[in-house]
């Protein structure tokens, strides 16, 4: 039996996600931050043109993943129908808008509000670990800094989650961490390109 709640919750969560941060923190700049560096409508991105609205476009990303999960799950439920299955459906909604003709950001903002909700205390380890990794990246001058930073802090997570949770956490760690990593797939590749000239 379809558990119609569910579905709506599901919903809700996409279309939370799918409000496009990134491009709302430009107005008024007259930029488009999709005609600007990486074309991403994403926090790194904005970050190329201006830290104060790329400090609005990371909190609009963390808030649109934490809260839909904030709203509907309960504490001690389901942890997949109350929480993973409401946190992916808010990452594709930011991954696929419809407001953006269903392009958009990595993602990897929006997972971090969902964690956040889900284990806040591992996801504030993870998002420590992240801070540290993105600073030295851009501090030695890391091509795709943020990349790198983005899918190291997810493995990270991960292997947390390997010492102090189930294995069924583990296991849709593991499914978002791939479905991050292939959202960055055209940074891998230009990573892996870079490193076959050395």
């Amino acid at each position: 039996m379809i558990d119609t709640r569910l579905i709506v919750e599901a919903l809700i969560s996409f279309a939370a996600g799918s409000i496009p941060f990134a491009v709302l923190a430009m107005c008024g700049s007259g930029l488009d931050i999709r005609n600007i560096g990486s074309g991403n409508p994403g926090f790194n991105n904005v970050l190329r043109v201006n830290k104060g609205r790329a400090l609005l476009t990371l909190a609009g990303d963390l808030l649109k993943g934490y809260a839909p999960v904030a709203i509907f799950y309960q504490a001690g439920g389901d942890p997949f129908f109350h929480g993973w299955l409401l946190g992916f459906a808010a990452v594709f909604g930011h991954c696929y808008s419809p407001f953006l003709k269903f392009n958009g950001g990595k993602g990897v903002a929006t997972s971090a509000g969902v964690m956040l909700r889900l284990y806040p205390v591992l996801a504030a380890a993870g998002l420590a670990f992240f801070v540290l990794v993105r600073v030295v990246g851009s501090r030695f001058r890391v091509p795709e800094a943020g990349a790198i930073a983005s899918i190291a802090t997810w493995c990270f997570f991960a292997m947390l989650m390997s010492f102090y949770l189930d294995s069924f956490a583990v296991r849709m760690a593991l499914m978002m961490t791939l479905f991050l990593a292939w959202r960055h797939k055209s940074n891998i590749h230009n990573c892996l390109s870079r490193a076959a000239v050395f």
